[in-house]
């Protein structure tokens, strides 16, 4: 991830990285990769089993949440966003879907809340997540680029799929939620 990332910032002109912000996903994908460490760091590692065990690191949850910068990364740099007309719809439908699942399976909720609730936050989570993606877009390389004139229409596209990945995230989390082991 990083020399792919490396790559883009060294070497602006290839296929599928031109005028993609490069340096600003050299800051903000790595990051995003280590949200669920860093809140595992901060919080999580805390947290303690009814039985008074320490819970261990959430591995599927750090998977979910690093594979979406992982995948935009690397579709990057094989330029399918710019070469396959659905790619860019896939993945905002499974970059939302992965990251909304992985920061439901972060936060370990208690087999107490209702499935309503785990619902409602990773849809709460998912969209709020994919409208802040739209604005960083915009601000990275949207507002000089030609691609302006359609940004628009794309923009409520990709928080359609984003919203609708989230959404199917977070069903599937609460459909399963009482069936996870516990984490209490």
């Amino acid at each position: 991830m990083v020399i792919l990332l490396l790559f883009a910032l060294l070497l602006p002109d290839l296929a599928g990285t031109k005028g993609k912000a490069a340096g600003a996903r050299l800051v903000v994908y790595p990051l995003g990769m280590l949200a669920v460490p860093l809140w595992w760091w901060a919080y999580g590692r805390r947290r303690m089993s009814r039985a008074g065990h320490q819970l261990g690191f959430p591995w599927a949850a750090d998977l979910l949440v690093t594979l979406p910068w992982f995948l935009d990364t690397l579709g990057n740099r094989l330029n399918l966003f710019d070469t396959v007309s659905w790619f860019d719809d896939a993945m905002h439908f499974v970059n939302w879907l992965l990251l909304t699942a992985g920061v439901l399976l972060a936060w370990r909720l208690r087999r107490t809340v209702s499935r309503g609730l785990v619902l409602m936050s990773g849809l709460g989570f998912g969209v709020t997540a994919a409208v802040m993606w739209e604005l960083g877009e915009y601000a990275a390389f949207l507002r000089g680029s030609p691609e302006l004139v359609t940004a628009y229409t794309d923009t409520l596209g990709d928080l359609s799929l984003g919203t609708a990945g989230a959404l199917v995230a977070a069903t599937v989390v609460a459909l399963r939620h009482h069936t996870l082991p516990a984490p209490e």
